[in-house]
């Protein structure tokens, strides 16, 4: 991963974007995903993005930028906190099969069932045993998401140790970004090498055939934004839905309606 990694990143340096290219290509892919979205609705299609990666990778940016023009009644963001007590004794995937789409929905999971490959791996928050389990079981539970009509697509976020470092001295320096600097980032950040192991067992066990991984380079957030929306448009089977030309209608006639003289209690113009 490391050679190929190296080459996306200098690919990436020589065509950096400008500003107003970027969002021309943003708003096009936005687009795109709206048109999706109309197939979703109209198809009934359940449709699973899982985002895992390294801290500070740049899944938020993407999850946001996927977010921004979508329908929340369609598009759903799901990002657990850790488990409740009573979670904790319940069948591990129990509290992700809660949060599968039904028909017409997309689901986008901010971290996902691989916590138990990665985080509580790496930190000790499972048994040995049961992380075996969970790699030996997951291609199964896959399958049976996609038996029964989901489509599912799996994104890694890869992130250069020198560019992670850099966004969490960002964390620390800038007070609105500090709420995304928790003690597992921390953790994150000296255990460079234990989550290194963890994301090679991860992908031994679970990059399928029929569940693949799919790798974003995100040294560079706006390129790892288009082109993992662009992917996702790609890998998703849909199509293009035609409707009816919209006009609207005229407004009613008044018939003696009156504005009262009411004291409304405006905001104050600051701006």
């Amino acid at each position: 991963m490391a050679d190929n990694k190296a080459s996306a990143t200098a690919e990436q340096g020589r065509n950096k974007l400008a500003g107003k290219e970027y969002q021309r290509e943003l708003r096009k892919l936005q687009t795109k995903l709206v048109e999706m979205q109309e197939w979703v609705k109209a198809s009934g299609a359940k449709v699973v993005v899982v985002f895992e990666g390294r801290d500070a990778a740049g899944k938020g940016g993407v999850i946001h930028r996927i977010m921004e023009r979508v329908s929340p009644r369609v598009f759903h963001h799901v990002a657990l906190p850790a488990p409740t007590e009573r979670q904790k004794t319940q069948l591990y995937a129990q509290r992700y099969i809660a949060h599968l789409p039904a028909g017409g929905e997309v689901i986008l999971f901010d971290r996902s069932w691989y916590n138990r490959a990665l985080v509580e791996h790496v930190m000790g928050f499972c048994t040995t045993k049961e992380y075996e389990q969970f790699l030996r079981l997951c291609p199964t539970f896959e399958a049976f998401l996609q038996n029964n009509g989901i489509i599912l697509v799996k994104y890694w976020f890869e992130v250069s140790e020198k560019e992670q470092h850099k966004r969490f001295v960002k964390r620390i320096e800038d007070p609105m970004r500090q709420w995304k600097l928790s003690p597992m980032d921390l953790e994150s950040h000296r255990r460079w090498y234990d989550y290194s192991r963890a994301r090679d067992a991860m992908f031994a066990a679970t990059d399928t055939p029929q569940s693949p991984w799919y790798v974003v380079q995100s040294d560079d957030k706006e390129h790892a934004r288009l082109n993992c929306i662009s992917h996702l448009l790609s890998v998703v089977p849909w199509k293009k839905i035609s409707h009816d030309k919209v006009r609207l209608p005229k407004r009613q006639k008044p018939h003696g309606y009156k504005a009262p003289d009411w004291n409304y209690r405006w905001i104050p113009a600051k701006y």
